[in-house]
């Protein structure tokens, strides 16, 4: 079997013994459709968990339903924090051994006891500080405390999952992983509007299920594939050893993959800090409102993934490219996804200028208050937050990960720290405010690294390697 961009995804090297780096750059064709697949899929989760927000707030009260999002923020922060460098870790790992056909163990053996030590921290500081996270993030509440534990564990076998399947490249497992977990959790939020379960709790459980029957998916599908595998295993000539292989080095390129890291972490401070702030300020049924309220920002990112996953690899063969025209058509892919945020951002600020607040009681109910001029406010830093991710692409083939990770984790402290500083008393206008402020710092900064890129060596994603790759899904926003 053959992915999108000709590379196997049997286990083996290809047949020809031919690797990456004896290849040409892909082309940005076959870039494009491995990131519209990916684009589809994440979209499409995107869309599913946002029908389990949506059916969340008319099924429960305001406070209840406020309650939901601060789990959920919680549960999504932890998980990035300690479980996305695995992912990456064997993403880029298992990538490199497939293609030049060497052992997959010795990287799965050494994440596997990294994440077994991870999950065991997780456990005995949970258990440890349970008081303060019951009582004090979730109001006391025993069954929001166990889904946010018993949670936490089980995304841990579902981002190790994730990483294996991106570092093989079965973008369809993939897919259908991310993709069910949504579906798993939607059905749970369903199953409350039509009064087969009932009340808060049963809602909250599907975050827990979501990535525990999710992970059922993957060994039926495995088993399907495992004859065609074995067959095409014991066709293909057992190439050589690559050489130079020193075995597996958690250091080998691990600077990038933390620089992508403290951007992705820095992302969910930007989209999940605000609830959990005011969650803290005043209360659940507020951090619901404003986890609405930031719905601007994040389903517009959602739909952003279709041309933030292929703009890449497109950069980055321009930014390789010998061609003298290579350069100024850079510049002209940048300037056009730029401009057409603008529009984009445009033509959402006069759909919330005509009816803004009805559209959004209509989608989370009426309970909540959603004034004209906050929602204003996150759409133009909606807008600027799609440009600095755009930027941050092109920053990125430019070989700018680490200077962009700066940036970014910078102006995720700004913001949270902004919404501290009473300088504006409503805590809630605090954070619309506080969003556009450092979203516009963000795509300022980033567009200044963008115009004086100086390159730290090691950075630049070759066309068609895992750091490409790992790249591409490391920017996939983590609300799947």
């Amino acid at each position: 079997m053959s992915t999108e961009n000709g590379q196997s995804t049997n286990g083996v090297a290809p047949a020809d013994g031919v690797t990456d780096a004896g290849k040409a750059p892909a082309s940005s064709a076959d870039y494009g459709k491995t990131a519209s697949f990916l684009a589809v899929g994440v979209g499409l989760t995107g869309v599913i968990t946002y029908a389990y927000f949506l059916i969340a707030s008319h099924t429960l009260s305001g406070h209840d339903y406020g309650q939901i999002t601060v789990l959920w923020s919680a549960v999504f922060i932890t998980i990035s924090a300690l479980y996305r460098p695995i992912e990456q870790l064997l993403s880029r790992h298992i990538s490199e051994r497939v293609v030049k056909g060497q052992s997959l163990s010795e990287p799965m053996r050494v994440a596997s006891l990294i994440q077994f030590g991870l999950s065991l921290l997780f456990t005995v500081l949970a258990l440890a500080l349970r008081g303060p996270i019951q009582n004090s993030l979730l109001e006391g509440n025993e069954t929001l405390y166990w889904v946010f534990f018993t949670s936490v564990l089980f995304y841990a076998a579902s981002y190790f999952a994730r990483g294996f399947l991106a570092g093989k490249q079965e973008f369809g497992l993939f897919v259908a992983l991310i993709l069910s977990e949504s579906c798993f959790r939607t059905i749970f939020a369903v199953l409350v509007a039509f009064s087969v379960l009932s009340g808060q709790g049963a809602v909250a459980i599907g975050i827990t299920a979501a990535p525990a029957l999710s992970l059922l998916v993957v060994p039926f599908a495995f088993a399907h594939k495992a004859q065609k595998h074995k067959a095409a295993a014991a066709a293909a000539p057992v190439p050589a050893p690559a050489a130079g292989d020193a075995g597996f080095s958690l250091k080998h390129g691990g600077g990038f993959a933390a620089a992508v890291f403290l951007i992705m972490f820095s992302e969910q401070a930007f989209l999940n800090a605000g609830p959990l702030i005011i969650r803290g300020l005043q209360g659940a049924t507020e951090a619901g409102i404003i986890f609405n309220i930031l719905m601007l920002a994040r389903a517009p990112l959602q739909l952003f993934q279709s041309i933030s996953t292929s703009i890449l690899p497109h950069l980055t063969s321009l930014h390789t490219s010998d061609d003298p025209d290579a350069p100024r058509e850079f510049s002209h892919t940048v300037k056009m996804v730029l401009m057409g945020i603008v529009g984009f951002t445009a033509l959402v600020a006069v759909v919330v200028l005509i009816a803004g607040p009805k559209c959004m009681h209509i989608a989370f109910g009426k309970e909540g208050t959603y004034e004209r001029l906050g929602l204003l406010l996150v759409t133009f830093g909606m807008g600027l937050y799609l440009a600095s991710v755009t930027l941050n692409q092109a920053c990125i083939a430019q070989g700018q990960v680490r200077r962009a990770a700066v940036r970014w984790i910078t102006c995720a402290a700004i913001f949270i720290a902004w919404n501290f500083v009473p300088l504006v008393s409503n805590e809630q206008r605090r954070v619309e405010v506080g969003f556009l402020i450092a979203a516009g710092v963000l795509f300022l900064l980033l567009f200044w690294v963008y115009r004086h890129p100086h390159a730290h060596k090691g950075d630049t994603p070759q066309p068609g390697s895992s750091e490409e790759l790992e790249a591409r899904l490391a920017m996939i926003d983590e609300n799947v």
